[in-house]
């Protein structure tokens, strides 16, 4: 626990690690506090980072709004394209696929969600599937995109982790932040184990007030300085590499994250305006490396532009991701496979969390225990919603599959499982990432359909109904009709600023 009458004023903040986490820190804290704090950033051209968390989800939007980014200089710089929606293809059993689209689905009522009339309909015959009825999975679908007035298309990006970086660095340095090029070579702590500065190679020391370490998997000061434990989820998440390869375009970029289930995990495809970004998640419990690069290489589009590149992680988080003056972000904080996107996400939040609990006047532990326990209840709902995707599948193919449907899973999961299953009804947790609509999309698609509805839905007779259905179900088809194809979309909204360069 911090001693309450040793608190000094935060004024130096140190960014240990430059890469996505450490310029998104750099970007926001210098957007919002920047006038009133000294900030520097650490990092090496000769380390180099993880960079493959090239496809988000729409809170990003949210947080380029606080830095009042352009969207369409955002877009060209980065190379992105739209983002809809991830395509889980054979992940429920091999050759069926859904998607997990970020619209809403249908029209809710006060007391029941709209699941429930798609429900009885179904039993009744007059409801299609339920992706028919949400706008974002029928553009997906059918390879178009458009802005929409008042944000009618919810959407987000695929773009060059590589890229983004730099472009937040353009956007830091005007506002303040001091980049040091640099290797670290020590770190020098408080005798209550704070950190008082880091040491370069130069042998120049480098003090603060405040660290946030985002140093990667390494964790320089949240993992070696001080020590702190990770919490191990891989009984419940299986895969432990990931190997990252970047192909040359060979056709129109689609407004969708492909997922696509093998026999010991996943690959994704990313497609951005210059190339298409690449990779196979696995356990090496049941597949090995050598194994996994020829799978991946077999099933991909286009020229290698690079040399694949193996990552090993661990499932898990931090027990403090805010311990004593170091604030870790990104892959020093922990680590969820990217099956949703959700590694950005994380980052932006933990960035928007510290500004709101931005110790000016001093750390207080009662500000370091709201932090983490926020950032634990956030990441295990999201923990949760992985885990669903690999327990809830009918593959009888591989062991792998049949491995995670018949583990024990957390009690939490379990609960949402039932409650689903048994009454149709999804719950979303106070500040928790994932809304009802993605629990229900994936249950669904999953193969988890309940046996009952709401009796809200059963006021309704099957004119009235078949009419309800009909209708949302005609709008959305008419309006996806009009869209024009993302690719013309991209070219015209963000054009290919560089259409030469064909690598990150």
């Amino acid at each position: 626990m911090r001693d309450p009458n040793q608190r000094q004023p935060v004024r130096r903040v140190v960014i240990v690690g430059g890469g996505t986490a450490g310029w998104m820190a750099a970007a926001g804290i210098a957007k919002v506090l920047g006038k009133r704090l000294d900030i520097k950033l650490i990092e090496s051209e000769e380390i180099g980072t993880v960079g493959v968390g090239e496809a988000t989800i729409p809170t990003l939007i949210n947080f380029h709004n606080v830095l009042e980014i352009n969207e369409q200089e955002f877009m060209a710089e980065t190379q992105a394209t739209f983002k809809l929606g991830i395509s889980f293809e054979s992940w429920r059993n091999v050759k069926e696929d859904y998607i997990h689209s970020f619209g809403t689905t249908g029209v809710d009522h006060w007391t029941a969600g709209f699941q429930h009339f798609w429900h009885k309909g179904v039993q009744r015959g007059l409801a299609g599937d339920y992706g028919d009825y949400c706008l974002e999975l029928k553009a997906s679908l059918e390879n178009r995109f458009a802005h929409l007035p008042n944000n009618g298309m919810n959407y987000a990006y695929h773009l060059d982790a590589g890229r983004y970086a730099k472009y937040l660095r353009k956007l830091s340095e005007p506002r303040g932040v001091q980049r040091i090029e640099g290797k670290i070579v020590s770190v020098k702590q408080h005798d209550n184990g704070d950190v008082r500065a880091v040491t370069l190679a130069s042998g120049e020391d480098i003090a603060g007030d405040l660290f946030i370490d985002c140093s990667g998997f390494r964790a320089l000061l949240i993992g070696e300085a001080m020590n702190e434990p990770l919490t191990d989820w891989s009984q419940w998440l299986f895969c432990d590499r990931a190997i990252a390869v970047q192909t040359e375009s060979v056709g129109d970029a689609v407004p969708l994250t492909r997922s696509m289930a093998h026999q010991a995990g996943w690959q994704w495809r990313i497609p951005l305006q210059h190339r298409v970004g690449n990779g196979i998640v696995f356990s090496s419990r049941y597949l090995d490396e050598e194994q996994a690069l020829q799978q991946l290489l077999a099933n991909v589009q286009g020229r290698t532009l690079v040399t694949p590149r193996v990552i090993k992680f661990k499932p898990c988080q931090r027990h403090q991701t805010w311990k004593g003056n170091v604030v870790a972000l990104g892959l020093a904080s922990g680590f969820l496979e990217p099956i949703e996107s959700t590694s950005i996400h994380l980052i932006q939040r933990s960035v928007i969390r510290l500004m709101q609990m931005f110790p000016s006047d001093g750390i207080q532990q009662a500000d370091i225990d709201e932090y983490n326990a926020q950032c634990n209840s956030e990441i295990e709902h999201i923990r949760d919603f992985i885990i669903l995707h690999y327990h809830a599948n009918h593959r009888t193919d591989a062991q792998f599959w049949i491995d995670a449907r018949e583990m024990s899973i957390p009690a939490s999961l379990q609960h949402r499982i039932d409650l689903f299953r048994e009454t149709g009804r999804v719950f979303r947790v106070p500040n928790e990432l994932f809304a009802e609509n993605s629990w229900i999309q994936v249950m669904l698609g999953q193969g988890i359909m309940p046996k009952s509805h709401h009796q809200t839905a059963d006021l309704m007779g099957d004119e009235e109904l078949k009419a309800f259905l009909g209708n949302i179900k005609g709008r959305i088809d008419r309006t996806v009709v009009q869209l024009p194809t993302h690719e013309a979309y991209v070219r015209r909204y963000c054009g290919r600023a560089d259409d030469g360069i064909k690598a990150a």
